[in-house]
This record gives C-alpha cells, structure tokens and sequence, in this order.
C-alpha cells in the first residue's frame, strides 16, 4: 500500500529524515516511533505530500506520488491538534470532507450518520466542538478523517494532549475502528506504550534513521541494537568486556563477575559491549530469602537505593557495587503480596542468560 525507496529530506545541511525505506501492506496499521526530533513527523509529512523529499522515491498503490499534490492523494488525517472547525457541528465537520470531494449531497446524511455511530458519537451530531470532551473531540476527528473511505490514513501524534487514562482508552479505540475498516494506517508518537497496543508494526527511528522494523512482540524481545533496547520499556544500561562468546551467548566481565547474555552472533573476545537488561526479567530476593527453584545463569548483590510505589506495581532502584556500582531497576508486579524491600536493605538480583542482551558498542560511544 505505501513503500519508501530510500527517502531523505535535508533542511540546508540537516538531515531530518535519512535514506529510509519501508514497505506497509494493505490494511495494517504502522507506527512510527522515537524521540522528539527524531525525523518521525517529516516522514510522515513527505507521506502526506505536505513535504518534497530530497532524495528517493514515495508510492502509494504502487503509483509514484512525486507529482501528486496531497487533496489527490486520498488520505485522511487527524493531527494532534484536531483542526475542527469550532464554528461547526460534529456533523457538518463530519460532512465538510465529502462536500469539498463532489459527493452525491443526497448520500451525505447517511454517510456522516454512518461513520459517527462507527466512533460511538451517535447523539452527538449537533453539538460544536466546545460542548464535546476530548475524547469525543478525537472520534469527531476520526470520523471526519475516515468519511470519504480513503485508501490511507495518516495519524500526526493524536493522542499526546489528552490525560494519560483517556488517551489509554483512545489507543484501543482507534484500532478497533482501524481493525472494523481495514484502512491502511500509519500513526506518529513518542510514546511507546500506544505504539506496542495500537499496531501489527512499529518502525523506531532515532536521529532520522530506521533503527529497526518489526512487530511489536518481537520488537521488544528481541531489540536489534542498544537505542532501540534502551528506547522501549524501562531498561537498565551497563558496559562489561566479551570473554568469549558461541552461539549466540556470550560471556561478558563487567566489575566482579561474570554474566552470561545474548548476543546477535558472534563477538570477538575483547570487545567493549553495552549490555541491557529489561526491569521486569529480573527477579528480586532478600539478601538471606531461601534459593529460587528456578536456575538463573546471573544473580548478584545489592542495595535498595529508592522503592516507588506506582499501584500496580513496586519499582526498585538498587545499586550494585559489583557490577561498576550499576543502578538496576526492577519491577514487583505484586507489591501487595511479595516481600518489600525497604531503603538500604540488602538484596540478591537474579536473571536468565536469554533477558541480558549485549551489543557491540559502537566507535562513536
């Protein structure tokens, strides 16, 4: 549906966006995700047609759109700025894309009635954007986006001003719409928790490249590189030297000890490498608690340097001195039940070989 050849965009002697190339197939929803700068949002802008990139080639429908002005090019958007028009209804905001494409204005009414009951807005049509929530706000832009039945629709970070337990329920809103139509999406954030829940791939970007593609399981499982491993989920970061590696583990010396990781191939004996260990893979015991059943490859020492509370879960900062005097984070996701571990108490952290991921650290680091 959508394919990138090699795409830049340089703004004088910046680059924003490149040589990024990527395919989307008809229907799934894709997002891209990285940091503020990352290039995320002009790529999305060269998509749209909005931007004229610098280097290679966009298609659409495997038609070349170089030349193709944006209103031609059939696509919805929502920004995060929503652009409703504030002196209009939800149904005629809903109606005004149909009206400026020369729909049948017989076929109207139906049509925005229609889309409106998709987005759960039915009731609503009559009320201006200042009498609607945010929320409602959001599916009165879907809605407006989604009524012309384009073959793409292109969101531009939608969610980012709405409270973190609203834009929780927008994020499973818009997939259900997304995965009731079947349109092709492509959706813009920095926030890697929407883009884990509402997508079939994400695309990480940092400092205008693609540091990887893939879908979201084995994105997080299996991050191809450090930015991309530290990028997603709350991970704890530490440089150790390769003593020998096979078959896809390696043993890495950092301070005291020896730990056992994976690695992407082989790693020559020597090598400086940044190893990442994710805060939920690793398990937290009292310093005198009784040995796990389960065998862990790594277990060392520590001290609780800070405790936080978050509901659902405890998340410890402990130090270890042993490993560089490291700060590891680690989740208890049964903080009512699990033993707690207050400041400064001494502890034993434990983890598998295949969770502690090691990465050739680059020159440039």
């Amino acid at each position: 549906m959508v394919e990138l050849r090699g795409v830049s965009k340089s703004f004088g002697d910046a680059p924003a966006v490149d040589q990024a190339t990527l395919a989307l197939p008809k229907g799934e929803f894709l997002t891209i995700l990285g940091p503020s700068g990352c290039g995320k949002t002009t790529l999305l802008r060269m998509i749209a047609g909005f931007l004229e990139p610098s280097a290679g080639e966009i298609l659409i429908n495997g038609r070349r759109v170089a030349d193709v002005p944006p209103y031609r090019r059939s696509i919805g958007m929502v920004f995060q700025r929503l652009a409703l028009f504030p002196h209009m209804t939800a149904d005629q905001n809903v109606a005004y894309p149909l009206k400026m494409r020369g729909f049948d204005p017989q076929s109207i009414p139906e049509r925005v009635a229609q889309y409106l009951d998709l987005v759960r807005l039915s009731g609503f049509e009559k009320r201006r954007p200042h009498e609607l929530s945010g929320g409602q706000q959001q599916r009165a832009a879907i809605a407006r986006a989604l009524s012309f039945s384009p073959d793409l629709l292109l969101l531009d970070e939608p969610l980012s001003a709405l409270d973190k337990k609203l834009r929780e329920e927008m994020q499973l809103e818009f997939r259900r719409i997304q995965q009731e139509l079947g349109v092709t999406t492509i959706n813009v954030t920095h926030d890697q928790r929407e883009a884990l829940v509402m997508s079939d791939k994400i695309v990480v970007m940092n400092e205008g490249r693609i540091q990887q593609s893939d879908e979201p399981e084995a994105l997080y499982r299996a991050p191809s590189n450090r930015f991309v491993a530290n990028f997603i989920g709350l991970t704890s970061m530490f440089s150790g030297a390769v003593e020998g590696s096979a078959d896809g583990t390696a043993v890495v010396r950092v301070g005291e000890v020896a730990l056992h990781a994976r690695t992407g191939g082989p790693v020559d004996a020597g090598r400086v490498v940044d190893c990442a260990i994710r805060a939920e893979q690793i398990h937290i015991l009292a310093d005198d608690a009784a040995p796990d059943d389960v065998v862990f490859e790594n277990v060392v020492a520590g001290q609780v340097e800070q405790r936080i509370f978050e509901g659902d879960r405890m998340v410890y900062e402990v130090r270890v001195p042993e490993l560089a005097d490291a700060t590891l984070f680690v989740f208890d996701h049964d903080p009512v039940h699990h033993s707690e571990h207050p400041r400064a108490s001494r502890v034993r952290l434990a983890w598998k070989a295949r969770d502690l991921f090691a990465f050739p650290t680059e020159p440039s680091q």
